[in-house]
């Protein structure tokens, strides 16, 4: 008599300082539900005293450890897309990758960051004014996350980025790829904030590890809704403030949970529970 073992995937994670990353869990305990025997390892290139030279060795390993897939975070989004061997439209549009397939020889980039966050903010901050908007950060996150403010019907973004080149080259990316000249890098970030409808934040700032916040609390004002990518914690500063100032607000924790989803489904072949995928991560959080 044949006994049914259930499918076996093994996945993982590369990045740095990512031992409190909610992920595993949340690809496991899907796995799980669906009958899956799912495996999803770290591989932290902090722990393991590597840095992004090490990606090619990484991603070969993988392929011969028989890995279904990998996620990708910071710092590795955009320094992983040179050792692929083909990027998914959106991947390329957005100029960075955060899932990796590996499947028959091939590594397939694609981006469900920018699905992600456009599903959470769909969800979670559905009817506010989208006119003008200001974005800290154009790294890896925060070009997905422009890529997903302009697709859901942002009309004027303004990034601001530490790396003032940076800033001026995702928005002439973003420019490329819908018309209107929609986006710019912003010069006056007081100013902006002044005549700014909502406000996102996809820096590291006000993780745990980087306490603080990407603008100045001052420089807030009610009339903002304010959206962040950092999930740990759930509470960062920047929303403290914005909250006690009765801003409409959207936590990290939706781009963390529905970016999760659609990896799941890339790397598995399986169609996941998005509820139930958000109410494990409450309850991971609660």
């Amino acid at each position: 008599m044949s006994i049914h073992t259930p499918k076996s995937i093994v996945a993982g994670l590369i990045g740095a300082g990512i031992q409190a990353s909610r992920t595993p869990a949340m690809h496991e305990r899907e796995g799980a539900a669906q009958g899956l025997r799912y495996v999803y390892q770290l591989i932290d290139l902090e722990v393991l005293g590597l840095d992004n030279n090490a990606l090619p060795d990484l991603l070969s390993a993988a392929e011969r450890m028989g890995l279904s897939g990998l996620n990708i975070t910071y710092p590795c989004k955009q320094a992983i897309m040179p050792w692929l061997d083909e990027l998914s439209d959106q991947a390329r549009g957005i100029g960075a990758v955060n899932t990796v397939v590996l499947k028959d020889g091939k590594r397939i980039g694609h981006n469900t960051d920018c699905s992600g966050f456009a599903e959470g903010f769909r969800r979670g901050l559905n009817g506010v004014a989208v006119q003008q908007v200001v974005q800290m950060g154009a790294g890896g996150a925060g070009s997905a996350v422009a890529y997903a403010l302009l697709s859901e019907g942002i009309q004027q973004l303004e990034i601001f980025d530490v790396d003032t080149e940076r800033a001026h080259s995702l928005a002439n990316n973003l420019n490329q790829h819908f018309p209107g000249t929609r986006a710019k890098a912003g010069t006056d970030l007081q100013s902006a904030l002044t005549r700014a409808d909502g406000l996102v934040n996809t820096t590291p700032m006000g993780m745990a590890k980087l306490p603080g916040m990407p603008v100045p609390a001052q420089w807030l004002h009610g009339a903002l809704w304010v959206a962040e990518i950092v999930y740990f914690p759930l509470q960062t500063e920047l929303l403290r403030h914005a909250r006690a100032l009765g801003c409409r607000t959207l936590d990290g924790g939706n781009m963390a949970v529905f970016q999760a989803v659609k990896a799941f489904e890339l790397i598995s072949g399986a169609t996941a529970d998005a509820d139930r995928m958000l109410a494990h991560f409450q309850e991971m959080n609660g």
